[in-house]
């Protein structure tokens, strides 16, 4: 993406944090850090992690924008006030290593007095007009995803349509509600409106890999972990009732040597595609009633926004489960609001108690209640002088 380089404030001295995934590098990251990547096409979640680590620059040894959608990375990082340097020599890999002290002055990378790379220092003038162009030419990208999607489909459809071997688990799902997070778009604010959701129904919880962490730092404790257990950290592992690694039909399992070192029980569930497609078929064939999905890929920039060239999974995936899957921003804007009639009687009988407590101690009614005493007591002296 063409743009002058714009000056900024030099940024102090700062630990160096390198690495070619961004998830990875974020878990790395303390504030202050200088966070070094190579992520073309920035995306939101990553944006939203950097910013989250507190990092005091991002220097993107790729392009943050390269025009195949207007992705939200970028004009996220800016706003949030952190410096982003693009388009710089990824040499500078082999010239930084992890924990270094660098600075960025302006558009340039240094080590002390020595400057080490230069880039493009994007402002956010920059950025919008780069989405502005990208959303003209998403159509061209609609059309490649859709080819991807459509020879996918045409080579995998029987194989995910074949019967399911779902593995033994401790946690019932036949009957309930599960609730699948993944760390994705809006997942902490939709976790946040379901929190009355969760509380009332009680659905399976099934974190996808870091989605367990959201439950964690939610508060609520996952029932089952799928995933390949890259980006989930091994406290939360060890809280879940059932670990189910994800692995592929072919017998691949990426997973397994992080849980092998955590040394804890797990389970194999063979499936192609994505782990998230993976933890709402497993709820389907558990028997869910309904699957609410939280931080999952919907719409078209989100499934570009991961990076895979058809996300065919998720889209056959969502063929498969029909009206049993909704999205957690629908449940919420559903159950917000909801009253139900019980809540109004107990509310009604809480007052009513409360008002009767507060007349039977009240000094009015006691008078009251002693006028009619010596009222009954005069009449009945009354009565019994007659006979």
């Amino acid at each position: 993406m063409s743009a002058e380089p714009v000056p900024i404030a030099a940024v102090a001295p700062a630990t160096a944090r390198i690495d070619r995934r961004t998830k990875d590098l974020i878990k790395r990251c303390n504030a202050g850090d200088i966070a070094i990547i190579a992520h073309d096409d920035l995306d939101r979640v990553a944006a939203e992690g950097l910013i989250a680590a507190n990092v005091s620059a991002v220097v993107n040894c790729a392009t943050s924008i390269t025009g195949r959608y207007p992705n939200g990375g970028p004009i996220r990082i800016v706003d949030a006030g952190i410096p982003l340097i693009d388009g710089v020599d990824p040499a500078l890999f082999s010239l930084v290593r992890e924990g270094d002290r660098v600075t960025v002055v302006n558009n340039e990378i240094r080590r002390h007095h020595e400057v080490l790379a230069t880039g493009t220092v994007l402002d956010r003038a920059a950025i919008v007009a780069a989405m502005e162009r990208a959303r003209e030419s998403i159509g061209n990208e609609l059309k490649r995803f859709s080819a991807n999607t459509l020879e996918y489909v045409s080579k995998e459809a029987d194989d995910f349509f074949a019967p399911l071997e779902l593995p033994p688990l401790k946690t019932k799902i036949r009957g309930r509600h599960a609730l699948v997070v993944v760390r994705g778009h809006d997942y902490q604010r939709d976790l946040a409106a379901l929190r009355p959701y969760i509380r009332e129904y009680r659905p399976v919880l099934i974190g996808v890999d870091g989605g367990a962490d959201a439950l964690v730092e939610a508060g609520f404790r996952p029932d089952i972990i799928i995933g390949d257990f890259d980006s989930v950290v091994e406290s939360t592992v060890h809280k879940a009732n059932d670990i189910v690694l994800h692995a592929h039909r072919d017998g691949r399992g990426p997973g397994r040597e992080h849980l092998e070192t955590w040394n804890v029980p797990w389970v194999e569930f063979a499936i192609n595609g994505m782990s998230e497609d993976a933890a709402m078929l497993l709820a389907y064939e558990a028997g869910a009633t309904l699957i609410v999905a939280v931080g999952t890929h919907a719409t078209m920039v989100e499934m570009l926004d991961k990076g895979r060239r058809g996300m065919a999974s998720t889209f056959l995936t969502r063929l498969r489960l029909g009206p049993v899957l909704v999205d957690a921003k629908g449940v919420n804007r559903l159950y917000e609001g909801r009253v139900r009639r019980r809540d109004v009687l107990l509310l009604v009988l809480s007052a009513f108690a409360v008002i009767l407590v507060v007349t039977l101690v009240s000094e009015p009614l006691q008078v009251f209640l002693d006028g009619i005493r010596l009222t009954l007591r005069d009449l009945w002296y009354s009565l019994t002088e007659w006979f």
